[in-house]
Parts: C-alpha cells; structure tokens; sequence
C-alpha cells in the first residue's frame, strides 16, 4: 500500500487459527496520484478494526502489489469491508489506480511460522 522502506521486512506472525485472511492482488494503472496517501489512510484506519492482526505488503517494480490482511474472525473483516472511508477508496481504486485486481478470502485452518535465532 505504503512505502515501507524505514520498515523491517518480516512476515506477520503465524496466528493460532481459525482466523480470516483477505488476499488483494492488484496491477496499477500508469496513474497513480493520489495512491500513497490514500493507501497510508487505509493502513491507519484497518488497525483501529477490533479483530485486525495485521498486514503483508509486497511490490514488484511492474507494478503488480499483493496484501494481505490478517482478522481474528469474519466479523471484523466484515467491518473493514464495509467501512465508509475504505469503501470510497475501493472507488476509486477501480476508477482511477488499478488496471485490474483480484481479492480472495479465506479461513485459515493451519498456520505455523519459522525464525531463524
């Protein structure tokens, strides 16, 4: 969403399941003012959701971006759906930033995590 570049890069951490992922694919349009304060705006606000826990970002230089974002249940991923100020981004994401995009929900039943001490 945002430029992380001051960010350490580590995954989100594994999570004692069952909890809810939101996978965003997206390709960027040429175009795109307005993307990285709006994309900055949603980072805030998704971590006010009761039941976010947290967010992977990935970019390639083509443009293609994948997020994914991490909910105890399907409650809160319902609240960040529908959220007004997400929502009116989603808009216009699809009127103005994004050539295409996909979105995949899921339950996540397994998880487990590794890091190297």
């Amino acid at each position: 969403m945002s430029d992380h570049s001051e960010a350490p890069v580590a995954p989100v951490e594994a999570f004692e399941p069952p909890y809810y992922v939101a996978v965003f694919t997206s390709l960027h349009a040429e175009d795109q003012s307005g993307y990285g304060e709006t994309a900055a705006r949603m980072e805030e606000l998704v971590k006010d959701v009761p039941g976010f826990l947290g967010m992977d970002l990935a970019q390639t230089p083509g443009g293609l971006s994948i997020t994914v974002g991490y909910f105890r249940d399907a409650d809160a991923l319902t609240e960040w759906r529908s959220n007004a100020e997400h929502r009116a981004a989603q808009k216009r994401g699809r009127a103005e930033w994004y050539q295409s995009y996909t979105l995949h929900v899921a339950k996540v039943e397994r998880s487990h995590g590794f890091k190297r001490t």
